[in-house]
């Protein structure tokens, strides 16, 4: 094998690792705050992991609102703001990352997510939240690789200047 065969056969198994990689942390990510978010809400259930599908008007849980009165309380935010945001971005923000689209923002709102419960709920958690944080920035920096729809999406928005 030449070294120029050598190359390219690690430019395209880089290639195809770096499209595992965002793919693998899209997955993840959505994964874990969509289950989070999950367990906030009442009237809709829908559990990839556990198969349970019920559908229902979702609302956030009492039990939600007491986390975010004791446990999860955050300055400035009544309980019921922070609540209900964090049910909700824990609902969209994962659907994005899952279909890859809008990968960079849905993944900053990810960051801001970890970094708030870093901070103010679980402080002694560092390693999971570096995690979460870790594939955040690579999805931020990166994108969503072959397998999002961003990359559909910029195909058909034409260029200027081109």
């Amino acid at each position: 094998m030449s070294l120029r065969q050598g190359d390219t056969r690690f430019g395209i198994a880089r290639r195809h690792a770096t499209d595992a990689i965002a793919l693998l942390a899209r997955i993840g990510l959505a994964f874990t705050f969509w289950l989070s978010g999950q367990t906030k809400v009442e009237g809709l259930v829908l559990d990839p992991l556990g198969l349970q599908v019920q559908w229902g008007w979702p609302r956030v849980s009492e039990s939600a609102l007491e986390l975010f009165r004791s446990e999860y309380a955050l300055p400035l935010l009544p309980p019921e703001w922070a609540a209900l945001m964090a049910a909700t971005a824990e609902h969209v923000l994962p659907l994005l990352l899952l279909f890859g689209l809008g990968t960079r923002v849905a993944a900053l709102g990810i960051l801001g997510m970890t970094l708030v419960i870093q901070l103010f709920v679980y402080p002694l958690a560092f390693p999971t939240h570096a995690l979460w944080a870790a594939a955040a920035l690579q999805l931020i920096a990166h994108g969503g690789g072959r397998f999002a729809l961003d990359r559909c999406v910029a195909a058909c928005v034409p260029r200027n200047g081109a």
